[in-house]
Parts: structure tokens; sequence; C-alpha cells
């Protein structure tokens, strides 16, 4: 069972917990999102349909959490290639918290750090995480998000503009 870093609002750790107890009591852990770029276009995947929450909705490329003892960077690398197959070389782009309630017993609470890679490769999306995958314009995922947002998980919704600020201002990582 995968211990997650428990941190405070300031990215300092705190503890740790499993994740069934991090998303039960809506405790603030720490987590990623990556997100993966090619000529002015996204990658996002529509979450499978099993998934624990937001299932068949479309998100970053690959979204998770360090387990304990475990670096962001290498957390990212880890679940890239097991969420799609893919090994990519990601920077950080910055960090927010959110907190969303699912229902009475099913929370995120997360410390979510952004990560930008650029990749134009082959991609083998693991069915149980990933039930379809598209390369999305950026003006037509600002225009998407602003149209339906309810298409989109809620972390996506904060995450995708910090990520379009700085592929548009040309400050793309790498």
């Amino acid at each position: 069972m995968d211990h997650l870093i428990c941190v405070d609002i300031l990215d300092r750790e705190s503890g740790e917990a499993t994740k069934e107890e991090c998303h039960q009591k809506g405790l603030l852990h720490r987590a990623f999102s990556v997100f993966l770029y090619h000529e002015g276009k996204l990658l996002l995947q529509r979450r499978a349909l099993e998934k624990y929450h937001s299932g068949g909705l479309w998100t970053n490329a690959c979204c998770s959490h360090p387990r304990s003892h475990e670096s962001l960077e290498e957390a990212v690398e880890r679940r890239l290639y097991q969420e799609l197959g893919v090994a990519c070389i990601c920077e950080e782009a910055g960090s927010f918290v959110y907190y969303h309630k699912f229902h009475q017993d099913m929370f995120e609470y997360e410390y979510d750090h952004i990560f930008i890679g650029q990749y134009n490769g082959e991609i083998s999306p693991d069915p149980n995480e990933v039930m379809d995958l598209k390369w999305m314009e950026i003006a037509d995922l600002s225009e998407s998000m602003l149209q339906n947002p309810e298409r989109y998980t809620v972390w996506f919704l904060t995450a995708a503009p910090i990520v379009i600020e700085k592929l548009k201002g040309g400050k793309e990582p790498g």
C-alpha cells in the first residue's frame, strides 16, 4: 500500500498516510500534474471510467502522487512510464493547492506541482488508467475549457491556464 507525503500549505512535510486515508479524510498531501506538449498542442487523456473519481473526464497527460521517500522528479518519471509508456524529461513550472469534495467520503486536497515536458513519440496508455488520448491545439483547449468546464477534472481547470500562460509567454521549459 502506497504511503503519500502529507504537507502543510507551504508544502512542508508533516507526515505520511495511505492514499485511501488522504482521500477519505481530506488530508493535504503532495501531488503532481504532468503536461506534455508538441508544436502548440497539449496531450490530454480521458480518465478510465473505473477510476475512483473523475472517470471519463479529460485531464492532463498524467497525474499522481510521490510515494513517501520518493522525490517529485522520480515520481513523475515513474508514473509517466506506468500510465503512458513515455520517457520524457519534465521541468517543474509551478504549483497550487486545491480542495474538492466529490462526496461524503472522497476528497481531493492536494499541493499539486505542475511539470511540463516536450514530447513527440510513441504512447502506450494503460487501459486501467486511460480510456482515450488526444493532442489538442491550445486555442481550441482554451475555448473548450471556457465553454465546457464540466468535461475536465477539477485540478486541470486550475493547472492548464498556468501551463498555457507559460507556453504562450515563450517561457517553454527545456
